[in-house]
């Protein structure tokens, strides 16, 4: 009697764990129904997606060849200054263009455009020469009455800054041009070197082999560039188009610019005004805070540059040599406030 009694009672225990069991089946296919489901929204989300962000790629890919065909024809065949005045708003539109894409193009397509916009400002500024009256007497003489052009003042004793010849990239001497589109400094030591807006205005300013120098520039140049300086302090105002930093050392810089390409540069804190993306590569221990530097007329400067103040992406900065989306830069940084110092 005992064993039958457990036999009968293993049983309706079996029997009640089977329907326990059938009765979470329902619940088991809801669930993975309910997963599926979900898995196939995201596949239709991410899908759309991707739609979405390559009709833009191709919206921009075919805007952006229009604008620069029509760019490269008025530099091509433009004989007048308003055919270059022309060039210019149409390569300012361009770079807008640029700047308004960035959150969808991919890194390559970006440094792409970057460069067909650095071509097309040098071959502007190219032309701009060209269209100069030449001068009758030697290049050693131009270079010369260029020297004295340049000059600041300086301690007594300290060397003449030199007239600079070229803008990126550099001109060769037989070619010629008007150096009135180009200003700058060189070769100078432990000097304050300093030029006013009138100096400035939508000139392409090179600053090159500097060390230990602070640099004020007031205005409103058409492009930037600083090479092989060491332990400078460079203050700039608005800078229309590009600003090329390239080869340098424990520097500060306060620029604010449409585009900003650092090059082969270590330990430099840039604070920065920017449109676009900034963008890094071979460089090491750079570090980015905000444009805070001001003077006496620098709204006006920044109305006359063409740049949108309440746009800032300093802390936007693409390595070209980081290409990890998940992981930070180590070549770059955010520079703490406690340590925002321009001077």
């Amino acid at each position: 009697m005992e064993t039958a009694s457990g036999s009968a009672t293993a049983v309706a225990s079996r029997d009640l764990g089977s329907q326990r069991d059938r009765s979470l089946v329902p619940e088991r296919l809801q669930s993975r129904e309910h997963e599926r489901q979900l898995e196939v929204e995201r596949r239709k989300q991410k899908r759309q997606n991707q739609e979405v962000e390559e009709e833009k790629s191709d919206f921009f890919a075919a805007a952006f060849s229009r604008e620069r065909s029509a760019v490269e024809e008025l530099l091509e065949g433009g004989e007048s200054v308003e055919q270059l005045e022309e060039a210019a708003a149409r390569l300012q539109g361009l770079q807008k263009l640029l700047n308004d894409s960035v959150l969808f193009l991919a890194a390559y397509d970006l440094r792409q455009g970057q460069e067909v916009l650095a071509r097309l400002q040098e071959a502007l500024a190219k032309r701009r020469q060209e269209l100069q009256p030449k001068k009758r007497f030697a290049f050693k003489t131009r270079r010369k009455d260029a020297a004295s052009a340049t000059k600041v003042d300086s301690a007594p004793g300290a060397p003449a800054a030199e007239g600079i010849p070229a803008s990126p990239p550099p001109l060769k001497e037989e070619e010629g041009f008007d150096s009135s589109w180009i200003c700058g400094f060189s070769n100078l030591q432990s000097q304050v070197l300093e030029k006013r807006a009138e100096e400035l205005h939508q000139r392409d300013v090179l600053l090159t082999q500097l060390i230990s120098c602070t640099i004020k520039l007031y205005g409103n140049p058409n492009t930037l560039r600083l090479t092989k300086a060491r332990g400078c302090t460079l203050l700039c105002g608005p800078v229309s188009t590009s600003v090329f930093l390239e080869n340098c050392s424990d520097c500060v810089l306060a620029v604010a610019c449409q585009q900003l390409r650092v090059h082969t540069t270590r330990d430099t804190r840039i604070f920065l005004q920017v449109t676009s993306r900034a963008i890094v590569e071979d460089c090491t221990g750079i570090q980015f805070a905000p444009y805070t530097w001001s003077y006496p007329g620098i709204d006006k400067d920044f109305e006359g540059s063409g740049l949108d103040r309440s746009r800032n992406n300093w802390s936007d900065v693409d390595d070209f040599n980081w290409l990890a989306r998940d992981v930070a830069s180590p070549n770059w940084r955010i520079l703490p406030e406690e340590e925002r110092r321009i001077q």
